[in-house]
């Protein structure tokens, strides 16, 4: 059975739930909720295992804090012995618009700080990324509070189903292979048109 390594960024703790930097922890949450999985608390992360179409998914939410991020996925990577191009570190983007993801099979930390400690701690840039639009409609200077804050009201719905296209996203990335995906996805909008 092939192994796959699914990485949820974010940081732990209830005051950080459900806040836009948390959008990996959401994906990865909701991933492992549809296959009817659970977490454990574990060395560095919490894990779950869900097998699916024959291939197992170790699902990590580190818990050593966003900025520490490489340590969890560089441990659960070694134990797990899953190769880097079977890993999908889930990340939330203040570059993509709201409506939008991206996955990419490598690319630069783009000034995220749990991308970077990861680049550092691997050496490469070159491992696959599922980028979690969230926007970046802040006033100047206000970023962290921005990052750090919850979902407004009305982006909910285009959250949550984009949420649910993360989720079919890495399953088609464990079947279809990581270019399928980027042909399949990168391009789609996910806004939700309130009728």
């Amino acid at each position: 059975m092939s192994k796959f390594l699914i990485v949820g960024l974010g940081n732990p703790g209830s005051e950080y739930a459900g806040s836009r930097h948390n959008a990996g922890f959401d994906v990865v949450d909701a991933f492992v909720s549809k296959h009817e999985g659970s977490f454990r608390s574990d060395r560095l992360a919490d894990v779950a295992e869900v097998r699916w179409k024959g291939k197992i998914f170790i699902c990590i939410k580190p818990t050593t804090f966003m900025n520490l991020s490489g340590k969890a996925f560089r441990y659960w990577m070694d134990k797990e012995k899953v190769p880097l191009e079977r890993t999908l570190t889930v990340v939330d983007d203040l570059a993509l618009p709201i409506d939008k993801v991206r996955i990419r099979a490598g690319g630069s930390d783009a000034g995220h700080n749990g991308l970077r400690d990861i680049q550092q701690i691997l050496g490469t840039t070159e491992y696959p990324k599922l980028r979690f639009g969230i926007g970046n409609q802040f006033p100047k200077g206000m970023q962290v509070d921005f990052v750090l804050g919850k979902w407004f009201p009305e982006e909910r719905e285009t959250i949550r189903a984009k949420v649910d296209k993360c989720v079919e996203m890495i399953e088609q990335f464990a079947v279809a292979g990581i270019s399928r995906v980027m042909n399949d996805y990168n391009k789609q909008s996910f806004s939700v048109v309130k009728k």
